[in-house]
């Protein structure tokens, strides 16, 4: 039985590998983090400790990250949303409020898309945009990116600034993101619950600025102006900038985005 009156932490087994989770316990609504793509859960504790204890915290180092267990999947982009499902059970939540960081919000994304039933909303971290960059960033770029990086890897790897994979692998998982996020029109238009996008600015190790800007610009494409519903509008937040998880194209140095969170909700149509 889940204790929720104090913060659990422990290991939770799915498949070949165990998740690495914090729960902070608490009455509250459940908020599951999900982070970016070769992050830790460390990096969401600005914004737990600014949102404070109106709500459930939990978060998890995914798939061969952090102090989560190597895994033979661990580039797999359908292995993480099913993740999901494992971290839940193992804390008895039920109807969580997803947030996603960069490769964390198109996770959230599916499985949302694929449990409506199951998930109250989506909170977008400067990720889930329907824009694949299928023409420039190939993956001929990719490989060539984490090539040149490989030989850091070594070193970052006990600083929790790149995954337990190879420099192949690395690769592999920032290639299948590129598909997804290319193909997350039809997600996004399946999701029946609220999301809500967070845009930050300026460029990132995997792309220029004009790349990312013109990204960003998607979640404007058909806005319908209407935010989360008020029980679960989250606190105003000051978006700093995520110190770059290793050699990530889908990470990096990110502006504040102040007073630049554009707050549209993308609905179903």
């Amino acid at each position: 039985m889940t204790d929720l009156n104090s913060t659990w932490t422990g290991m939770v087994p799915v498949d070949d590998t165990a998740l690495a989770v914090t729960d902070i316990g608490g009455p509250g609504r459940p908020v599951v983090y999900l982070n970016g793509q070769f992050a830790t859960q460390s990096y969401w504790r600005r914004v737990i400790a600014e949102l404070g204890g109106e709500y459930r915290h939990i978060t998890y180092d995914m798939r061969a990250r952090g102090r989560s267990r190597r895994s033979a999947a661990a580039a797999s982009f359908e292995a993480h949303v099913r993740d999901v499902d494992a971290v839940l059970k193992a804390r008895g939540v039920d109807r969580p409020l997803l947030v996603g960081w960069s490769y964390g919000a198109p996770v959230a994304l599916h499985w949302a898309g694929r449990n409506p039933d199951r998930v109250l909303g989506v909170v977008s971290v400067d990720g889930a945009y329907p824009h694949g960059w299928t023409d420039t960033v190939t993956p001929e770029r990719i490989r060539g990116l984490f090539r040149r990086w490989g030989w850091l890897f070594p070193m970052l790897r006990p600083l929790h600034l790149c995954a337990k994979m190879s420099v192949e692998a690395h690769a592999q998982s920032n290639i299948e993101l590129v598909e997804v996020c290319a193909a997350l029109g039809p997600v996004l238009d399946g999701v029946t619950c609220p999301v809500r996008y967070v845009v930050a600015t300026g460029a990132n190790l995997g792309g220029s600025r004009e790349e990312m800007e013109q990204m960003r610009a998607l979640p404007q494409a058909r806005p319908d102006r209407r935010t989360l519903p008020r029980q679960l509008r989250l606190p105003p937040l000051r978006i700093g900038r995520p110190a770059a998880a290793g050699p990530d194209p889908d990470a990096g140095r990110r502006r504040s985005a102040a007073g630049r969170d554009r707050g549209h909700t993308r609905r179903r149509p």
